[in-house]
C-alpha cells in the first residue's frame, strides 16, 4: 500500500515510522524542505520522540520511507492520504484552516480516482465532509463518496509517547458515509496494532476529540476554581482533590498557572464554530467560562507571588520553562508566555530559561534568556520542571526570596527550610 501523510510534524513522523514499520510505502508530504531533507537523510526531526531515531535510518534505506516538497510526487501513487496538518485559532479565536486548506489545494490536482483521504487534524464539527470534501473536489474534479473516500480519524496521542499511544488507544474511524467507514476502518487495522471503533459518521468522530480534549479544559478549570477556593480558606487544593479522587467518580485534574499545548486550550473553541451549512456560531457558555478561568490562572499565580513579596515593582523573576509542560519541546500556548507577560505587567524583570531551548528560540517567542545562569533573582517561577532541574541549588540564585509553583512541583519545605517564601496556587 502507498500512503502519504501530508504533514510531518510532531505527529505526521511518528505516523509515517508506524506505517512503514507496517510493511506500508510511505511518502512524507512538507512544505519544510529543511525537515523533508533531515528525514531523507535518514535523521530523526524529533529526537526526543521515543522510538524514531531506531527506526528511521532503516526505513529510509530500505525504501519503506521518503519525504518531499514536491506534492505531485506525493501524492499521484498514493491509494491513502492522511491529513495531519494543524488548525489552531486566529486573534479572534475563530478556527484557522489556512494551513489545512494550502495542503488541500497543492496535493488536490494530482490525486488519483479511487484514493482514501483520512483527515487526522483536530477540526470543528463538519469540516471532513463539508470543507475538506469540497475543497478536493474543487482541486481535483474528483467527488466525494463517488470518485475518493474521506474520513476523519482523530490523533489522540502526547508528544514523547505518540508511538506508545498508537498502540494502547483505541482509534475512532467515521467516514462521509458507511463505505468511507469500513476502508478506513481496515486500513488502521492492518497498520496499527490498537482496537479500531467505529462510528456513526465524520461528525461522530469529530465531536469525539472536541468533547475529549473540552472535557479536560473544563475539568482543569474546575480545579483551578477549587485552587482559588482554597486559598482564601487556607486549604490544600492539591491534598484535598487527592483524598476526593479516592472515590471512584470523582476525577478531578490538578490546578496550575493556565493550560498550554496544541490541543486543550484550541479545541474547546471549534464547538461553538461549526462547519456544518446552516448552523451560526453556538452558545458554549460553560465551555467559554472555562476557557476565561485557565486563560486567567497565570496573572493570579503572579499576584500571589506580588503579595508573597509586597511588590514585584523592580523585581526581577525567572520562569522556569518555556515548555508547556515538563519533559517535551512544545511551547504552543504554554503558560510561560502569559506568566512572563502578568511579571512585566506588575512592573518585574522576567526572564524564560529552558533547558530544551536556546536562547534564539526563546527570543523568538518574544521573551528574554538569562544574561547569567544562575541569576540573582527576587523570585522562581515554576512554569515546567524539567528532569534537567533536579539538582538545581536554589542557593545559587543570590537574593532568592520567594518560589511560586503553580504547578505543585516541589516540596515546600525545601524552600521554607532555606528562608525562601513558598508561594503556590491552592497549596
Amino acid at each position: 500500500m502507498n500512503i502519504t501523510i501530508v504533514g510531518l510534524g510532531k505527529i505526521g513522523v511518528p505516523l509515517a515510522v508506524q506505517f512503514g514499520s507496517k510493511g506500508a510505502n510511505v511518502v512524507g508530504y512538507d512544505i519544510s524542505a529543511a525537515r523533508v531533507d533531515e528525514i531523507n537523510a535518514k535523521r530523526n526531526p524529533l529526537p526526543t520522540e521515543p522510538g524514531l531515531s531506531e527506526k528511521i535510518p532503516g526505513l529510509v534505506v530500505s525504501g519503506r520511507l521518503r519525504a518531499t516538497t514536491d506534492p505531485r510526487d506525493a501524492v499521484a501513487d498514493a491509494d491513502v492520504v492522511v491529513l495531519i496538518v494543524p488548525v489552531d485559532v486566529d486573534a479572534t479565536r475563530r478556527p484557522d484552516f489556512a494551513m489545512l486548506d494550502a495542503a488541500i489545494d497543492a496535493i488536490g490536482p494530482h490525486l488519483k480516482r479511487g484514493v482514501l483521504i483520512i483527515v487526522e487534524t483536530t477540526v470543528p464539527v463538519g469540516t471532513t465532509r463539508y470543507r475538506v470534501g469540497a475543497r478536493v473536489l474543487a482541486a481535483s474534479g474528483y467527488a466525494p463518496t463517488v470518485d475518493f473516500s474521506l474520513a476523519f480519524s482523530p490523533e489522540r496521542v502526547s508528544s514523547g509517547v505518540v508511538l506508545r499511544d498508537l498502540r494502547i488507544y483505541p482509534k475512532i474511524v467515521g467516514g462521509i458515509d458507511a463505505h468511507s467507514t469500513a476502508r478506513a476502518a481496515a486500513f488502521y487495522a492492518a497498520h496499527l496494532d490498537a482496537e479500531i471503533i467505529t462510528v456513526r459518521d465524520a461528525e461522530t468522530a469529530e465531536f469525539s476529540k472536541l468533547a475529549e480534549t473540552t472535557y479536560r479544559d473544563v475539568n482543569i478549570a474546575l480545579a483551578n476554581e477549587f485552587a482559588r477556593i482554597a486559598d482564601s480558606v487556607g486549604v490544600d487544593a492539591v491534598q484535598a482533590i487527592a483524598a476526593a479522587n479516592t472515590q471512584p467518580y470523582s476525577h478531578v485534574h490538578a490546578p496550575g498557572p493556565g493550560v498550554g499545548g496544541h490541543c486543550i486550550p484550541v479545541y474547546p473553541y471549534f464547538l461553538a464554530a461549526p462547519e456544518t451549512p446552516g448552523v451560526a456560531a453556538l452558545d458554549t457558555a460553560l465551555i467559554m467560562e472555562a476557557r476565561q478561568i485557565n486563560d486567567d490562572m497565570a496573572r493570579y499565580a503572579v499576584a500571589r507571588l506580588g503579595d508573597a513579596l509586597g511588590s514585584l515593582d523592580g523585581t526581577t523573576c525567572v520562569v522556569l520553562g518555556l515548555a508547556y509542560r515538563a519533559g517535551v519541546k512544545e511551547s504552543r500556548h504554554s503558560s510561560a508566555i502569559g506568566l512572563a507577560s502578568a511579571l512585566i505587567a506588575a512592573g518585574a524583570t522576567a526572564y524564560v530559561h529552558d533547558p530544551l531551548y536556546s536562547d534564539a528560540e526563546i527570543r523568538a517567542h518574544g521573551l528574554e534568556p538569562p544574561p547569567a545562569w544562575p541569576l540573582p533573582c527576587d523570585a522562581i517561577v515554576v512554569q515546567a520542571w524539567h528532569e534537567q532541574y533536579a539538582d538545581l541549588d536554589l542557593r545559587a540564585f543570590a537574593g532568592l526570596r520567594a518560589l511560586l509553583d503553580p504547578r505543585a512541583a516541589l516540596d515546600p519545605a525545601m524552600a521554607t527550610a532555606l528562608g525562601i517564601a513558598y508561594v503556590g496556587v491552592g497549596r
